[in-house]
């Protein structure tokens, strides 16, 4: 059984990327009321695997990424790749717990309080498990791997905390960050194309997390996300939406004794590394999960699509 895929729109991190072409097998398991039998099924596509499971069983580890196929499938499969059920911010956040995405009360509270509309550029669909595109050469990520990093950054974003968004984009990740930390804690976005942290400026403001940036504790920023913002350092928690060939230095000294980042690392092939400073300074680093990010890289590389 062959299946024909659309595109995917962009990977699932803020930036466009060339497409990697692999051939990604995997097993469709019975449905109830149906045959009882596995189909095999074998996928050309571009390497964009999903850290979604769509059965019981756990999820193959080499087929994760922060990005959407759009499968065309009859039934649950299809409707959950296109999204083509989600018309309303809390029916996408209902999608995802469905589907194990977000197993989290307050990640759950959040995602429903910063409505995806006001982040998405007009003539998108807001609500599809899809990177969209936000100008630049830019996308917004899709809503299951912000679901995934609000997750993984949960602990580290309890209120009173500092938090770290490292090319902010829209502002959408940021201000979820701030409500998660609440106006005793820090917020501080980081973009370095202007344009798109002045639009960020009007999402933000429009959102559950205005009072937060009028009062003080949301703060967006022009600079290169790869220097971090030494001004409100040391963080808590940092989140970066590009991959690094290398872990930053300067967000690993921005990160505090107990904190965590969560960055993309590698060229082709990347995993989602989760550092945790220890008390000792000492770092602890794992891999979630194999994603495919863009580079994160220069301002003027990001514009000529380098």
């Amino acid at each position: 059984m062959r299946l024909s895929l659309s595109p995917p729109l962009a990977y699932g991190c803020r930036y466009r990327a060339p497409s990697l072409k692999h051939l990604l097998t995997f097993t469709l398991l019975p449905q109830p009321h149906r045959h009882h039998h596995h189909h095999r099924l074998t996928v050309s596509a571009p390497l964009l695997p999903t850290p979604l499971s769509l059965s019981s069983q756990p999820p193959n580890p080499n087929f994760f990424t922060g990005n959407t196929l759009f499968f065309r499938m009859e039934g649950d499969l299809q409707r959950f790749w296109s999204g083509s059920s989600i018309n309303k911010n809390k029916a996408m956040v209902e999608h995802l717990k469905t589907y194990g995405v977000i197993s989290s009360k307050k990640v759950s509270e959040v995602m429903e309080s910063i409505d995806r509309v006001l982040f998405v550029p007009d003539g998108n669909a807001p609500y599809y498990d899809s990177p969209m595109p936000i100008g630049y050469n830019a996308t917004i990520s899709a809503p299951h791997m912000h679901a995934t990093c609000l997750q993984l950054l949960e602990e580290k974003l309890q209120p009173g905390m500092h938090a770290l968004d490292v090319g902010s984009g829209t502002g959408y990740l940021t201000a979820c960050f701030a409500l998660m930390v609440g106006p005793q804690g820090r917020a501080v976005g980081v973009e370095h194309i202007p344009e798109l942290l002045s639009s960020s400026i009007q999402n933000i403001q429009k959102s559950a997390a205005a009072p937060l940036l009028k009062e003080g504790s949301l703060s967006v920023h022009v600079g290169d996300g790869r220097l971090g913002w030494p001004e409100h350092a040391p963080y808590d928690a940092i989140h970066v939406g590009a991959a690094a060939p290398e872990i930053p230095q300067a967000l690993i000294d921005q990160l505090k004794p107990g904190g965590r980042l969560v960055i993309p690392v590698g060229s082709i092939f990347q995993d989602l590394k989760v550092i945790d400073k220890n008390k000792d300074g000492s770092l602890s680093i794992r891999s979630e999960t194999s994603v495919r990010y863009v580079p994160l890289t220069s301002r003027d590389a990001q514009l000529r699509g380098a």
